[in-house]
């Protein structure tokens, strides 16, 4: 098989496509054709040493993936071979084949095409466990996303919209903004790249406030962290909700004071241990997720197709924040 190691900590550039003999699947497990992997941000700091998650080298980045099963093992029940499938494999997807536990795979709709299914359940269910399970967020409520043009920033789109909610989106570039508008949201930001200074701060804020009416956000739905962080939850209303997703800008330092006077929420957004610890919750997600697919509310919105040799700049694209909606590599 071939598969795009990690063979060293460092960057999209230290990648290396090699082959590989195609590894067979032990109890409970299936060995998936990769038909398509969809590109996340951890990938890019898996290969760095920088996710909670530091498996033993050499190995593929790759979490998510889509394909069809071709090889079952020991006590496997409820698939079989020829199986369309969606894998969270955690890594080891950008390879044309990959073993994963029977627990990490989902069947998938007839009708929904690989590349969908690889793009499906890392932004979507992230996006709709913040969302639903963890801001509650209710039909009418105002909700802030930052890095609304990334992958889960335009699930958070989408799935706010299918809520009820009133979405702005905040994002750094015009073109962002329009890529945002074109997918429901109904108020748009441009941010500047240089949040560090504090006027720029108070800007963000009122600009924030401005498009809210006056009094604030409902939810912040936070996928980048650093410098914007703080003035996101000066913007947020009484007994407002502050969803920490991810840091691509760098782990914020935020005042606690302001949630005394603002009477609201810091909420932490851990989907992986979600699915691990909740499984029966994230079930009952992903039928929903699902419904919305099936019913044209949700659909991943592919901006970018890498083939695995070049998967590395998929890898790059991602860092540089160049992406819009998700990126995904398919195989040969």
């Amino acid at each position: 098989m071939k598969i795009l190691l990690s063979q060293e900590v460092g960057g999209p550039e230290t990648l290396v496509l090699s082959t590989m003999p195609a590894p067979e699947p032990g109890k409970k497990q299936v060995r998936i054709k990769v038909h398509a992997a969809g590109v996340n941000f951890p990938d890019t700091l898996i290969i760095r040493d920088l996710y909670q998650m530091k498996p033993p080298r050499p190995f593929a980045p790759g979490g998510e993936i889509a394909g069809e099963v071709d090889a079952v093992g020991e006590g496997v029940r409820d698939l079989k071979i020829g199986d369309r499938v969606l894998g969270m494999v955690g890594f080891g997807g950008f390879a044309t084949q990959v073993v994963a536990d029977v627990a990490r795979v989902i069947k998938i709709p007839d009708a929904m095409p690989y590349d969908d299914a690889a793009c499906f359940v890392l932004t979507y269910g992230t996006s709709h466990h913040a969302l639903k399970d963890r801001a509650a967020i209710q039909p009418g409520e105002t909700l802030l996303i930052l890095g609304a043009a990334g992958g889960v920033g335009a699930a958070a789109i989408e799935l706010g919209k299918a809520a009820g909610a009133r979405v702005i989106a905040a994002v750094s570039s015009r073109e962002k903004a329009q890529f945002c508008r074109d997918l429901g949201a109904d108020e748009t930001l441009i941010y500047t790249r240089d949040m560090s200074d504090r006027a720029a701060q108070k800007d963000f804020s009122a600009q924030i406030k401005t498009l809210s009416g006056g009094e604030g956000v409902d939810v912040v739905y936070d996928a980048v962290g650093g410098d914007y962080a703080e003035p996101a939850v000066r913007a947020l209303k009484w007994k407002g909700r502050y969803l920490v997703v991810g840091f691509p800008a760098g782990i914020p330092k935020i005042p606690l004071n302001l949630t005394l006077l603002k009477g609201c929420q810091i909420v932490g957004v851990f989907w992986g241990a979600h699915t691990a610890r909740e499984p029966q919750n994230h079930a009952e997600n992903m039928g929903d997720l699902f419904r919305l697919y099936a019913e044209g509310k949700i659909k991943p919105q592919i901006s970018a197709r890498f083939a695995l040799a070049q998967a590395g700049d998929a890898l790059k694209m991602l860092e540089e924040r160049k992406a819009l909606g998700k990126i995904v590599v398919t195989m040969p």
